[in-house]
């Protein structure tokens, strides 16, 4: 089957809504400063109460990796769940005018459509506060086998990894692909994910259910239980086929069963929000990867994604990548 997508990504469907704060706000809250928190919906309530003037904007991690392949003309579909209100008609138009195959029906019943509540520091450091709402509820009816067979690659996120109908829908991905000799890859999302569910990022690694695996420097050092990067990157080598490891100023680094490969920040204008650096890095290496550029070419698309990404509020792209990577590595 010739592929259709280069990427199918499954994730949280999240609006988020950024405003900037002073830190002294973090602390009246009691809020950690760069954290990533789960929140109920009379938390949300109070806390969106109490935030300046924000924006709204679509977000949800796989969903703007998902978003950001397509801005570098990549085919992706994404998987995840709003309910059939504001906030969900407002990810869904905006998903589908990036250019991302979006079928999910909505929920019309049950609760809200997630949201993120996003606290922006004066030093460009977001704190989340989210409310996940329907977005845990989707599940393996959501994902079409005749999609996930078109797909080169099906990406998840670690943030599923709770509530059961997630994992029930990744499972079910995860199959297909195997069974259609697609690749898997995985983003870990958050330290406090790896530290819930350590024993089974692992296993899926060392089981051979996971091709590729992203992470973040703390994300890595967690999940090996150690404070050596070294060991980090030596324990994702032997666990997984192809590893990503992003180490923010630091740049990236890429580990195969065959070599290292280390890349420095793509350098951006202007340092306004980390929202999504992350999630765009992926979108940048999957891109490459799709591609068939040499692996280190991948990580340079990363870091040029997420370079754009920062320099400007909110987690979805608004410059050309396209040009940008063109200028970077031409072709």
């Amino acid at each position: 089957m010739a592929d259709h997508y280069d990427v199918l990504a499954i994730g949280n469907a999240i609006v988020d809504v950024l405003a900037s704060h002073p830190d002294s706000f973090l602390e009246e809250k009691g809020i950690p400063k760069g954290s990533m928190r789960l929140i109920s919906s009379e938390e949300a309530a109070a806390l969106y109460a109490s935030m300046g003037p924000g924006r709204e904007i679509s977000g949800g991690s796989a969903a703007n990796t998902s978003a950001g392949i397509a801005a570098m003309g990549g085919r992706a579909a994404f998987v995840g769940r709003v309910s059939d209100d504001q906030l969900g008609r407002v990810f869904a138009h905006d998903i589908r005018a990036a250019g991302v195959d979006y079928r999910t029906p909505a929920a019309t019943s049950g609760p809200p459509t997630g949201q993120c509540l996003i606290i922006v520091s004066p030093d460009a450091q977001r704190t989340m506060n989210t409310f996940l709402g329907s977005c845990q509820e989707v599940d393996e009816p959501d994902v079409e086998e005749s999609m996930v067979k078109a797909a080169a690659i099906t990406y998840f996120e670690g943030y599923l990894w709770d509530p059961p109908a997630p994992i029930r829908a990744i499972r079910k991905a995860k199959a297909i692909a195997r069974a259609a000799d697609r690749k898997v890859a995985l983003t870990l999302s958050d330290v406090f994910c790896v530290e819930g569910h350590r024993a089974e990022f692992l296993d899926m690694m060392r089981s051979g259910l996971v091709d590729i695996a992203f992470a973040n420097e703390n994300e890595a050092k967690s999940l090996f239980q150690t404070d050596s990067m070294e060991v980090a990157i030596e324990g994702l080598s032997k666990a997984v086929p192809l590893a990503v490891v992003t180490r923010s100023e630091k740049g990236a680094i890429v580990v195969n069963g065959t070599g290292r490969w280390e890349v420095p920040v793509t350098a951006a204008a202007r340092v306004l929000d980390t929202t999504g650096a992350g999630d765009l890095f992926a979108a940048g290496f999957l891109t490459g990867y799709t591609q068939g550029r040499a692996l280190k070419d991948c990580a340079v698309m990363g870091t040029i994604a997420a370079a754009e990404v920062i320099e400007h509020y909110g987690a979805r792209p608004e410059a050309d990548l396209q040009a940008r990577v063109k200028a970077v590595l031409g072709g």
